[in-house]
């Protein structure tokens, strides 16, 4: 059993929504490399604009390339998630906010997990369910993942941050 209590919904939200600025850099990122990939193989003539005024009229009039762009944003964002709750439980929103994910043994989470949790947060909507569960204070996410969120103390924050130079 975790020492420190688990986190409520409102740190929770604060946490999402400055990962969410970070995640959404990310996808503006992922996005631009992949026009200019799409954009490489027009010139090399895999593809063409056959008609189309530019390369995203031709992503977004292109199944399999609209789809794989999408699965490259969602690939991202899990990406994110899961490499930070791996290596220290904690996001940069979660730093910000002392929060931190685990595993209900207090070990941080395999990628496996970690991967999971992220699909099955719904972008988020899984912790609508800290509301209703006010005195365990589980979202969706922690109860399929078995997996709980933590408010840690200003020490401990700084001992997990610290950890990740050695």
């Amino acid at each position: 059993m975790t020492p420190f209590p688990r986190a409520g919904f409102i740190r929770r939200l604060a946490s999402l929504i400055y990962d969410a600025l970070v995640v959404i850099a990310f996808a503006m990122l992922t996005t631009i490399v992949y026009l200019a990939l799409v954009q490489g193989m027009i010139s090399i003539g895999w593809f063409t604009l056959e008609g189309h005024e530019d390369v995203t009229a031709l992503i977004q009039a292109t199944p399999t390339l609209y789809y794989l762009r999408s699965v490259l944003l969602v690939a991202v964002s899990v990406a994110f998630f899961a490499y930070f709750w791996t290596k220290s439980g904690q996001t940069i929103g979660m730093r910000a906010w002392r929060l931190k994910v685990q595993r209900n043994d207090g070990k941080l989470l395999t990628w496996p997990q970690a991967v999971a949790r992220s699909l099955t947060a719904i972008l988020g909507l899984g912790n609508l369910m800290v509301i209703l569960d006010r005195k365990q204070k589980r979202a969706l996410q922690d109860l399929i993942c078995k997996s709980e969120v933590v408010l840690l103390s200003k020490e401990e924050n700084k001992k997990v941050y610290d950890s990740l130079d050695d």
